[in-house]
């Protein structure tokens, strides 16, 4: 063989190589959307019940029995809290969090995956950025405050009509991967001045709580990935199936991590295992949190948990329902 019938014969063995390792990818599924697809979250409901003297509050001033989209809208309420940061988009994108919180402002530490395969190996790999509360309709995940008022220490529970679900009804499950987390900034008398009540600053990684709904609901795609990627069995089912705590994403990824041990435990300066209140698609009242009398600032993060086994390529493009209904005990 000449030289010139090596190099074609080269050639088409570098183009099958290339050729069979994209259908390889393509054939993949993996947590994180691995082509840039988003989510439309097309409705936010934010119902709150004033049952036995429980009160909210979109500024800490204005109380209500119930709290709707519109009352959050940070243009909406800018009025009465000109230093609001709630950041609502319609297009929500996959991130991740384990739950800690930046003491210096009160945020929750939120981190957005890029699922990219190298080069060299072909392998999918993950970095990470940190994301930051952006006041307005930008951003990645759904973040806003709230102000709960009680007149004595009560129980605060949510009740069986909260929940997550697809309002299309479509059977990719990407509900099931979604998370919750209520962040309690802080507690003042009632009659305390309005702006160290808006300003209240103070959670921690222990007065942070995360709602994940739906937690023992998983497709067929997601116990694939589960399974054949990760090396985790779990059930199918939207009732009953699995329940699985998730390595969420704690510091930036510079250098790619290989998805396959995002799920390890093996990295644990970048991930940790996330304890979270795990509730069923037909969930009964479920306690949350103990608020103390007086008036209790609360930050609420709404996202799609990118670490989930249900958050894969084949369950991007859904349009999604929160809502959220608390309660306090007679």
């Amino acid at each position: 063989m000449n030289k010139k019938s090596k190099r074609k014969a080269n050639l088409k063995a570098s183009i099958l190589v290339l050729l069979l390792l994209a259908i390889l990818l393509m054939a993949s599924t993996y947590a994180w959307f691995t082509s840039n697809t988003q989510v439309t979250i097309s409705t936010l409901n934010v119902n709150v019940e004033a049952k036995n003297g429980l009160q909210i509050s979109a500024d800490g001033t204005n109380w209500k029995t119930i709290l709707e989209t519109a009352d959050i809208d940070p243009t909406t309420v800018a009025a009465t809290y000109p230093g609001n940061t709630n950041q609502i988009p319609t297009i929500m994108e996959p991130v991740s969090s384990a739950g800690n919180v930046n003491t210096a402002d009160g945020t929750l530490n939120m981190f957005y995956g890029m699922a990219e395969a190298d080069e060299t190996s072909g392998k999918w790999e993950l970095t990470a950025t940190k994301e930051t509360d952006a006041k307005g309709t930008v951003g990645k995940y759904i973040a806003f405050d709230i102000f709960l008022r009680v007149d004595t220490e009560s129980q605060l529970s949510l009740t069986q009509a909260s929940g997550v679900s697809d309002l299309d009804a479509s059977g990719k499950g990407l509900e099931n991967a979604t998370r919750v987390a209520f962040v309690v900034e802080g507690n003042q008398p009632v009659g305390t001045d309005l702006t160290t009540i808006q300003g209240l600053k103070d959670a921690t990684d222990d007065t942070t709580y995360i709602w994940e709904p739906n937690s023992d609901a998983h497709t067929a795609a997601a116990q694939a990935n589960a399974n054949d990627n990760y090396g985790v069995p779990i059930t199918v089912g939207d009732n009953g199936a699995t329940q699985v705590k998730h390595y969420g994403i704690k510091a930036p990824i510079d250098d790619g991590i290989e998805l396959i041990n995002t799920h390890t435990g093996a990295s644990p300066d970048y991930f940790t295992q996330v304890d979270t209140i795990q509730t069923s698609k037909t969930m009964s009242d479920t306690a949350l949190l103990t608020l103390s009398p007086g008036i209790t600032k609360v930050r609420v993060y709404m996202w799609v948990e990118g670490q989930d086994f249900d958050c894969d390529n084949s369950a991007s493009g859904s349009n999604l329902s929160f809502d959220l209904q608390f309660s306090v005990p007679a």
